[in-house]
């Protein structure tokens, strides 16, 4: 892959440069930037050389239908405001961009065109269409990596019509996935939750043979507490799950890899209560887990303290109830504080592990920090990602 920070003369160059802004919408008002925040820097950079920049990007999923609600206007405010520039949308239809010679007639430094989902061949990968694109810049540059499991025509066709190049972004975030699984510093730890174990195997199976622990956690957990006996009363599970249950144990112990579940936990009859520290064997067929509990905590703790590297993908309980946010917090707190005295490195994932550091504003207290959802998670499978490859 070449990057374009690695490039000197892109003054006066057209860059078309597919960023992932699919921020969450509330009536036309962001609320949450994180993803606009990480791209800031490849935007400075590239107006920082003089070049003309063209921003591809969405927002939801119009399939191919025209929805004002779904417009681009309002990330284009924010972009103005943050990176004091005039920013431009451009809402003439992209067929009817002839070349690249149309935006010479705008004296901003950064155009944005407008929803690139608004165009049904976006998502069929359509040669044309990309072709057309293409013809609107002298250069490609991909800084979407969330984007980039996807075969759509803005990620991967584009790339065979231009020197393409990937952004600072899209470079962080590799650099970042590549030492938790490749160039890896052991002792390395993985803490994974979610609320369906068939939807993380494959990332479990693949990071085994690397890792030496793997923490579950989360609705993923109660799967395993159940196979081991235990009552887990109303809470989430993944029905017929024993046997990928049993393949993790069978391949950890194969690996020597540590597979770790709660030994204590917080429950109650509701989402909305209060919370009750349990050993797993008085859990109540009227209760559910929904937080880990302090043994469990203080384990987990002496596991982060004694690795090298980390990653963090999905909540240790319902965090959006504060009294279900502490195995969270305390799992957050100790690796900032391993992070401070440089003893970790540790990259967090998954868009509820997000929220939660954004909810404690930890966002920059790690290593680095994922928007990335389903690229983020297919990466850690080891598949190949279609973006990817079409630029190396």
């Amino acid at each position: 892959m070449r990057s374009i920070s690695n490039e000197k003369n892109l003054r006066d160059k057209k860059i078309l440069l597919r960023l992932d802004l699919n921020v969450p919408l509330n009536k036309r008002n962001i609320t949450d930037t994180t993803r606009i925040d990480k791209i800031l820097p490849t935007l400075k950079f590239l107006n920082k050389q003089k070049a003309k920049v063209i921003i591809l990007s969405h927002v939801g999923r119009p399939k191919g239908k025209i929805l004002k609600e779904l417009s681009l206007s309002p990330i284009c405010e924010n972009l103005k405001d943050q990176l004091g520039l005039n920013v431009k949308l451009i809402t003439q239809n992209i067929n009817e961009i002839k070349n690249k010679n149309f935006f010479n007639n705008f004296d901003e430094e950064i155009l944005m065109l407008e929803n690139i989902r608004f165009y049904l061949e976006e998502e069929k990968n359509d040669s044309k269409f990309a072709k057309h694109l293409a013809n609107l810049g002298d250069l490609y540059v991909n800084d979407a990596f969330s984007c980039s499991h996807r075969s759509h025509a803005s990620i991967v066709e584009i790339s065979k019509f231009l020197p393409s190049f990937s952004g600072l972004q899209l470079d962080a975030e590799i650099n970042a996935l590549t030492k938790i699984t490749s160039e890896i510093t052991k002792p390395i730890s993985c803490i994974i939750g979610g609320s369906k174990i068939s939807t993380k195997i494959n990332i479990i199976k693949n990071l085994i043979p690397k890792f030496d622990n793997i923490i579950i956690v989360g609705g993923m957990a109660n799967n395993f507490i159940k196979y081991y006996g235990h009552n887990i009363g109303l809470s989430i599970k993944e029905k017929n799950c024993d046997l990928i249950v049993e393949e993790i144990i069978s391949l950890s112990k194969k690996q020597k890899c540590k597979i770790i579940y709660p030994e204590d936990v917080l429950v109650s009859k509701n989402l909305n209560g209060s919370g009750k520290i349990k050993e797993l064997n008085e859990i109540l067929s009227d209760e559910m887990i929904l937080d880990i509990g302090p043994k469990t905590i203080v384990k987990i703790i002496n596991i982060i303290n004694k690795s090298k590297t980390l990653l963090w993908n999905g909540p240790a309980g319902y965090f959006e109830n504060p009294n279900f946010a502490n195995g969270s917090i305390q799992i957050a707190k100790t690796i900032i504080k391993n992070n401070k005295s440089d003893k970790i490195f540790s990259v967090v994932g998954g868009g509820d592990t997000v929220s939660l550091l954004n909810s404690i504003k930890a966002v920059d207290s790690f290593n680095f920090v994922s928007t990335a959802g389903g690229a983020f998670l297919e990466y850690l499978e080891g598949k190949k990602l279609p973006g990817i490859t079409a630029l190396s």
